[in-house]
C-alpha cells in the first residue's frame, strides 16, 4: 500500500469531527474503496463507539475519508464522521 498523507484542511476535520488519525488510515487500508465527487475516493468503517458525541449517545462511528490515489502516495482531502 502506498503511503497516507493526510491534508492540514483533513486534520483539522477529524479533530472537530471525532475521529483519528489511525482509524483514518486504518479505514483506507482495510476497507473496500468507492468512487467519491470529484473524481476522488471513499472508504467507510464502522467503529464501536458506545459514547456520548454532542449530549447524546451513539453505538457506532462511521469513518468515511475522502481521498486522492495519486501515483506516490494516497492523499486524504477531508474527512466526515457518522455517528449511529
Amino acid at each position: 500500500m502506498k503511503p497516507i498523507r493526510i491534508t492540514k484542511h483533513a486534520q483539522e476535520q477529524f479533530n472537530y469531527r471525532g475521529t483519528t488519525e489511525e482509524e483514518i488510515i486504518e479505514t483506507i487500508q482495510t476497507s473496500n474503496w468507492a468512487p467519491a465527487e470529484l473524481g476522488r475516493l471513499e472508504a467507510r468503517k464502522d467503529f464501536s463507539f458506545n459514547s456520548t458525541w454532542n449530549k447524546k449517545f451513539y453505538k457506532i462511528k462511521q469513518v468515511r475519508p475522502i481521498f486522492i490515489e495519486e501515483e506516490s502516495e494516497i492523499v486524504v482531502v477531508t474527512v466526515y464522521v457518522y455517528y449511529v
